[in-house]
């Protein structure tokens, strides 16, 4: 029986900014484990640091990536794969709760104090925490605004009703934290011993294991200058590290990846992570060191695309569909190998081709949706960054927190891991530009 290609699923499946969900069954087919080409296992280590190796202290580990290499993805995984093993999993998107361009440590406790109120009140858990309820009393005669709250009103309603007060008003917001700021310990210990505490003991009495608060999306918090001279993310990260590491609870925290090469690494590493190291997702690896093709890898991209596709299709007769959706294999390579291993961009890159013509894309669709891609690359490059870039394809390596940080908000440069280790490329489609390619004859020729 032929296969036939749903047009509008496919073009839902590659939106770019549509993270799976594993408690899905159509997502799941989506899903590709791409951990055997990136080079390490990062969900199996965050999982078995909960699982097995301290299921009943709470542990804090930190993840971090790329903008768009498939962080969220695999946190979803993480999650499915904690309730699998007996844990309640509360997962949320900070960015939906917080202004990423303004954030302080208090808002994030009470965004984890919301968040895990609202999960534990869905499955029957109601929580009063009488601390909290002086609080808001407190910070609506405070700001003179009242927070109006019935005596049966779920506790996490008040939180949605301070935060959205501060959200809609930057003068309200500073008021409310110049007010929180001298109670953080105080919140802090609150939040432990009349949320979490509780939470944890209402949930092994249903013969649960415990609570896991996946705390995504703070990697996207702005790195803007603060009056201190500190970026927002070394305050938050590294000078209260220490303050978000101690909520009483199984945490996992995204965190910015220009951090990892920041002069301070030590103290996140041993404030926030407790002496454990951040997880790095790196890239899809799709070529070697010395440029060719890493077919696994390239294989595995190839798989995505079509599992797209044709989710309900057995993975292993999927590549004989490959002409319903281009007009040659090699045209399907062409678009894993210049995507970088970077999944954003390689369904981005699909998105566009979908918005030009319907399947099977043609050669030429491709290559003026990668001349497109790349041109908007080379608007955000000046002679100083170019200079960067060259050493990043000479030492296949970066070094400096500022100079790296330049190149990683503009997505010029992905990282690797291979047996060797990790290492550095920038992107396929910056490559093939006239500037790169004749800077590297001169250095032949040199």
């Amino acid at each position: 029986m032929k296969t036939t290609l749903n047009l509008s699923t496919f073009y839902k499946a590659c939106n770019p900014s549509y993270t799976l969900n594993m408690s899905n069954a159509l997502d799941r087919q989506y899903y590709i484990d791409f951990s055997d080409v990136r080079g390490c296992k990062i969900v199996e280590e965050l999982q078995r640091t909960i699982v097995r190796i301290s299921p009943d202290e709470p542990t804090c580990q930190l993840f971090t990536g790329h903008i768009g290499c498939g962080k969220s993805t695999e946190l979803q995984r993480l999650k499915a794969e904690l309730e699998l093993a007996g844990f309640h999993v509360v997962y949320f998107e900070s960015s939906q709760d917080l202004d990423m361009a303004d954030i302080d440590i208090s808002d994030i406790l009470l965004s984890v104090a919301r968040q895990v109120s609202v999960s534990l009140e869905a499955i029957g858990i109601k929580l009063k925490p009488g601390y909290f309820a002086n609080l808001f009393k407190d910070i609506g005669d405070f700001l003179q605004t009242p927070i109006q709250l019935s005596a049966e009103a779920e506790f996490s309603l008040g939180i949605a009703k301070i935060s959205a007060k501060a959200k809609d008003s930057p003068q309200m917001r500073t008021q409310l934290r110049q007010y929180l700021e001298p109670r953080t310990n105080s919140i802090l210990q609150a939040i432990n011993e009349e949320v979490l505490d509780l939470g944890i003991e209402q949930l092994k009495l249903r013969g649960q294991k415990g609570l896991v608060v996946i705390v995504d999306n703070l990697d996207r918090v702005d790195m803007r200058t603060l009056a201190s001279g500190r970026s927002q993310p070394e305050y938050l990260f590294i000078d209260r590290g220490e303050q978000l590491r101690r909520l009483k609870c199984h945490l996992v925290y995204t965190i910015p990846l220009p951090l990892i090469f920041s002069n301070e690494y030590e103290t996140l590493k041993n404030r926030l992570g407790g002496g454990i190291a951040p997880k790095v997702l790196p890239m899809v690896l799709v070529r070697q060191r010395d440029g060719i093709d890493y077919e696994p890898g390239m294989s595995l991209l190839s798989q995505l695309v079509l599992a797209r596709a044709f989710p309900q299709v057995p993975w292993n007769t999927r590549p004989s569909l490959v002409g319903e959706l281009f007009d040659d294999p090699e045209t399907l390579d062409r678009l894993c190998r210049v995507s970088g291993g970077h999944i954003r961009n390689l369904l981005g890159l699909l998105y566009s081709c979908l918005q030009r013509q319907d399947p099977p894309f043609t050669r030429n669709c491709l290559e003026a949706v990668i001349k497109d891609y790349r041109d908007d690359l080379l608007l955000a490059i000046n002679e100083e960054e170019w200079e960067l870039l060259f050493e990043v394809v000479h030492q296949q390596s970066v070094q400096g927190e500022s100079d790296y940080q330049r190149l990683l908000r503009s997505m010029l440069v992905f990282e690797y891991r291979d047996r060797i280790g990790r290492w550095f490329g920038i992107s396929p489609a910056l490559a093939e530009t006239e500037k790169v390619v004749t800077w590297q004859q001169n250095k032949t020729k040199v």
